[in-house]
């Protein structure tokens, strides 16, 4: 029936062997920021010192120390002022352009379709950094790795939900199987069709797929997300293997600049002996 509420899922972590996803329903955000709090709070994240800019959020970008925080975006319709809310962080892509880019294999997909960070490969070449399409893997000075959202899998290995999932007091978090994510998203966007929003949409077939899937009622491009993200992770390696290929060139020619100006002083030697 149009405009009949549609049952919320049953709050569980997924099922072993399942892969899972969290879905975020834009139109039940209400701003609050309890989840990046509950993201700061569970992975020990310190805070950090920001100035005001003018603007609700805080801080304005992600950070190795802040790995998911809020975006707001004001909008007007005739003489309403209004906000569109989406959450910013790793969106643990199937085909990962993260992934791609890494020389030392140091970011894979796990079980169930999280991407995460090997600190013990990872080199701190930034490759990753420059290929995420969100902006969600950045360098930590401290330690001269990259860090990001893990998707709290300690905690999903342990049958519980994200921290940020069990945080929401509005269910606009969910998470558990993927196909069970997926199917209630869909639903969700017929209902806010059904409601008056004709743009509603599932933001989640990008890079192959994402393990965290958005419900939206306007375009992507009205909550600051990229569309355009398929084809990213091959071009991301063609500009690695690129860059890797001129860096040994250059190394190259060093040495055989270096070989040729020893053989000159060496035989300017000899012939004033």
């Amino acid at each position: 029936m149009a405009g009949a509420q549609i049952p919320l899922p049953v709050h569980a972590a997924a099922p072993k062997g399942q892969d899972f996803a969290m879905l975020f329903d834009a139109a039940r955000c209400i701003g609050c920021k309890a989840c990046q709090v509950a993201c700061k709070q569970w992975n020990d994240l310190p805070g950090e010192e920001t100035t005001n800019r003018g603007t609700y959020e805080n801080p304005l970008f992600l950070t190795a120390d802040t790995w998911l925080k809020m975006h707001f975006t004001e909008g007007t319709q005739g003489e309403e002022i209004f906000w569109h809310f989406t959450r910013n962080s790793c969106m643990h892509c199937t085909s990962a352009p993260c992934v791609g880019s890494c020389p030392t294999g140091a970011i894979a997909p796990r079980p169930g379709g999280v991407v995460l960070i090997d600190d013990r490969q990872c080199i701190g070449c930034r490759a990753c950094v420059q290929a995420c399409p969100w902006d969600a893997v950045h360098m930590d000075k401290k330690t001269g790795v990259v860090k990001k959202c893990t998707l709290c899998y300690d905690r999903v290995n342990n049958g519980l939900e994200p921290a940020c999932v069990q945080s929401c007091p509005t269910d606009a978090l969910l998470f558990g199987s993927y196909q069970e994510m997926r199917a209630h998203a869909e639903r969700r966007v017929e209902e806010l069709k059904a409601r008056g929003y004709p743009r509603a949409n599932l933001y989640g077939d990008q890079a192959g797929g994402t393990h965290v899937m958005y419900v939206l009622r306007e375009h992507p491009s009205a909550y600051g997300l990229p569309t355009a993200v398929k084809g990213q992770r091959a071009k991301t390696v063609e500009k690695w293997s690129f860059g890797a290929l001129a860096a040994a060139a250059l190394s190259l020619l060093g040495f055989r600049w270096l070989s040729e100006r020893r053989e000159a002083l060496q035989k300017d030697k000899e012939e004033e002996a």
